[in-house]
């Protein structure tokens, strides 16, 4: 496994890297000039399980206002910096526990040794990023257009600009919009590397078919044993981009914890509002720290069959419902009271 064998980096609090459990991130749509705006999402995404956020900083005011967001949250900060080398420096001079830089774009190596000095006093690390949309004219020409190839080779060449300045307290993300190219430039890149990865499938679009992307994309690649830390990028709320990446890691059996809820796809059979049902449900038990199976089937004729690998289920028919533990019918319920039973059952499971 790739991720057993990446350098440890230390964000913040956290560690990423060594075989160290993949940690969920995400990114901050506020303007980071906005405090109080800022916190407030960072907190509710918190809750949802975000474990590293990052905050765009194009300005002076947004790198002082990182002083004060600190103070009020409770993950490592990382500051994302696009053309400044000067707003790198001042949001690491204000407590960013991580930068975000494509050593490309913020100048010459002047400005990149000024930027990694910083880092290096204060042992900062650095993510190395590079995207499909920015690659280099030399670099498409050379490979006949953008592709994964390209992609390794750019982010290669602008770790090697800052390990020839001494430092290598680096993390890398490559990302793509292309799922496939995505896949391979990581498939390359966990080869030719021992720093740690951030994956991510960049601009994957809304929530359902960014939804599908980077559950594809980041399917593949962490099945591989790649990548250290994730973040589904959605254009929406960022609390969703935190709910998918841990159902994927879950999914993918990297993570243990939450409830996990399966239902049925409904058919000629169901006689109860299953879609609604299994909704409620999915939003409930968001509330419980278990590490267990529910399942919400829409026939009592099958369902408790179809429901005997879940630790625990309800099974919906007309006027009446199921309790099912472990494929065994517990007791019927009345059918409008299939939610409240389910949740006095989570509420007193052990």
């Amino acid at each position: 496994m790739y991720r057993e064998h990446t350098k440890v980096v230390q964000i913040g609090d956290r560690k990423i890297g060594g075989g160290n459990p993949i940690l969920i991130q995400s990114m901050t749509n506020t303007r980071t000039e906005d405090v109080e705006g800022t916190v407030k999402q960072i907190l509710a995404l918190e809750a949802a399980g975000c474990e590293i956020i990052r905050c765009t900083v194009p300005t002076i005011e947004a790198a002082r206002a990182v002083k004060e967001i600190k103070k009020q949250i409770h993950i490592p900060l990382v500051a994302d910096i696009h053309f400044d080398y000067k707003m790198a420096i001042a949001a690491m001079e204000n407590g960013a526990d991580k930068i975000r830089i494509n050593p490309g774009n913020i100048g010459g190596k002047e400005k990149i040794k000024a930027v990694v000095d910083t880092a290096k006093e204060r042992n900062i690390p650095i993510r190395v990023g590079v995207n499909s949309g920015s690659l280099e004219k030399e670099l498409v020409k050379k490979y006949g257009g953008v592709t994964a190839e390209g992609l390794v080779e750019s982010a290669l060449d602008k770790v090697k600009i800052i390990e020839d300045l001494g430092y290598d307290n680096l993390v890398i993300s490559i990302k793509s919009s292309d799922v496939m190219m995505c896949v391979k430039a990581h498939e390359i890149l966990a080869r030719e590397t021992r720093y740690p990865l951030h994956v991510g499938i960049t601009e994957a679009g809304t929530l359902y078919s960014g939804n599908i992307k980077s559950a594809v994309g980041l399917g593949i690649i962490l099945y591989q044993g790649i990548g250290d830390t994730i973040r589904v990028s959605l254009t929406g709320d960022p609390v969703e981009e935190i709910k998918s990446a841990k159902r994927i890691l879950k999914t993918l059996n990297l993570r243990k914890g939450g409830v996990e809820v399966v239902s049925c796809p409904t058919c000629g059979r169901t006689q109860i509002d299953l879609i609604g049902l299994a909704n409620q449900v999915e939003t409930m038990v968001q509330e419980f720290p278990l590490d267990i199976k529910v399942a919400v089937m829409g026939c009592v004729v099958n369902g408790p069959g179809e429901a005997k690998e879940a630790d625990i289920g309800i099974a919906g028919g007309k006027g009446e419902g199921l309790l099912i533990k472990k494929g065994e019918i517990i007791r019927k319920v009345p059918e409008d009271q299939l939610l409240s039973v389910l949740r006095q059952e989570l509420e007193n499971w052990k």
